[in-house]
């Protein structure tokens, strides 16, 4: 080999080494950057990003069986969501309604809207303008867990609140 051409490897690795990031995996608040880069748009940490409202202030409530009334837990998530939604003006959501695997699939449709009703009603309750809020109920068609088993069951009958960004119609 050349000397040019042993001194093209060499660069060449070096600036392979030099693109590597070993810490690029860290969460960055762990990684001694001291909160810088913590909070950027769009991720968990900005509270004003639907990530966040997801993971943070929590997208779904729980009912009973049978049930479409809120329980205490239900009606702390949604006093949340109403502060985010009201906060983020920028938003609409979609409230879908979801049923468990029992009973028919006309009774879990009429089940599964009822839900998403009363989430309706107490978000409206709680400030946020009616016309940012759509329902839709999917009764029994959209589970998120699949199997005859009651811990099954109640993580599907369930309200889930979906956004979109920009007022539509």
């Amino acid at each position: 080999m050349t000397y040019l051409s042993k001194t093209l490897i060499l660069c060449a690795g070096l600036a392979l080494a030099a693109c590597t990031n070993p810490d690029r995996f860290e969460d960055q608040n762990s990684a001694g950057l001291d909160g810088v880069g913590a909070g950027l748009a769009g991720s968990a940490q900005d509270p004003t990003s639907p990530a966040y409202f997801q993971q943070a202030i929590g997208d779904r409530v729980l009912f009973a069986v049978d049930q479409s009334t809120l329980s205490n837990a239900a009606q702390v998530t949604l006093d949340g969501q109403a502060n985010w939604l009201m906060t983020n003006s920028d938003y609409i959501a979609t409230i879908e309604g979801h049923a468990d695997e029992q009973g028919t699939r006309e009774y879990n449709l009429a089940l599964g809207a009822r839900r998403a009703n009363s989430v309706q009603e107490y978000l409206v309750s709680r400030g946020v303008a009616p016309n940012r809020l759509k329902v839709v109920s999917y009764g029994k068609e959209r589970p998120i867990e699949i199997c005859s088993e009651e811990s099954c069951y109640a993580k599907n009958r369930r309200s889930v609140t979906v956004l979109t960004a920009g007022l539509g119609s």
